[in-house]
């Protein structure tokens, strides 16, 4: 008798989003087949994305397509090349007129050099152009990106606060050129103890955040998440609820 192998489920996962008097969600299922992994989500506007992820076609490479239905101009492939100290990945948009990213990381466990841009063939120039720089140690890390085709540059910097770094303090600026807007950022992750989660964030426009994530049981993670505009208390604040479980 044949030996039939299906494949495995990895995970299953639950959102809903809150805003207003509106309500959107999702369900997502991952599969599993020797190496090749399927990933599936269906929301509630019927929409059907679809990821497939094939691993060791070639060395040390990593290929993924995906697509959404009824959106049949949603197509992108990508492909993901590996090394010791350093990345590169292709992605190629398959739209009416295909757009080509392309991104390259080089460094060490302590500092890196990144790079990120995007080519239009059919109009000969470039969609997009980013780089950036991070550092990190054993109990911190800081990145400058400077990004929107050289009109933004955004500074970071985070601070754990104990060795699992679950716990930690963040601080972040960022500067709009074109509109001499800046915007500033601080938050932290608070660990309650093994199994709790608590996350928040402030900046100075008064949007705040706030997440609580608990593990119910092993590998099934509850996540509640909100945002509120402090400036504007008369607005309906934004509410998320999310439940990913993997077997």
């Amino acid at each position: 008798m044949a030996n039939f192998l299906f494949p495995s489920i990895q995970a299953i996962t639950s959102t809903s989003l809150k805003k207003g008097g509106l309500s959107t969600g999702d369900v997502a299922a991952l599969y599993k087949y020797k190496n090749t992994q399927f990933d599936v989500k269906v929301d509630t506007d019927s929409n059907i994305s679809t990821t497939m992820t094939f691993t060791d076609i070639l060395p040390s490479t990593k290929t993924i397509a995906s697509f959404k239905v009824p959106d049949y101009n949603s197509g992108k492939l990508e492909v993901q090349y590996f090394h010791h100290h350093a990345t590169f990945t292709t992605t190629i948009a398959l739209y009416k007129t295909p757009v080509v990213d392309a991104t390259a990381t080089i460094g060490t466990p302590s500092i890196a050099f990144g790079a990120e841009a995007g080519y239009d063939p059919t109009k000969g120039n470039f969609t997009k152009y980013t780089a950036g720089i991070s550092v990190t140690k054993p109990d911190s890390c800081a990145s400058i990106i400077l990004g929107d085709k050289g009109d933004s540059i955004k500074a970071s910097y985070v601070h754990y606060l104990d060795n699992l770094k679950k716990s930690a303090a963040v601080g972040e600026i960022s500067r709009k050129f074109s509109t001499n807007e800046n915007t500033f950022t601080v938050g932290g992750a608070y660990a309650v103890d093994h199994l709790t989660l608590i996350k928040a964030k402030l900046n100075n426009h008064g949007r705040l955040g706030a997440l609580l994530q608990h593990e119910v049981i092993p590998k099934s993670l509850l996540t509640v998440s909100g945002e509120l505009d402090t400036k504007s208390l008369d607005k309906s604040p934004r509410l998320g609820l999310a439940f990913a479980l993997k077997p």
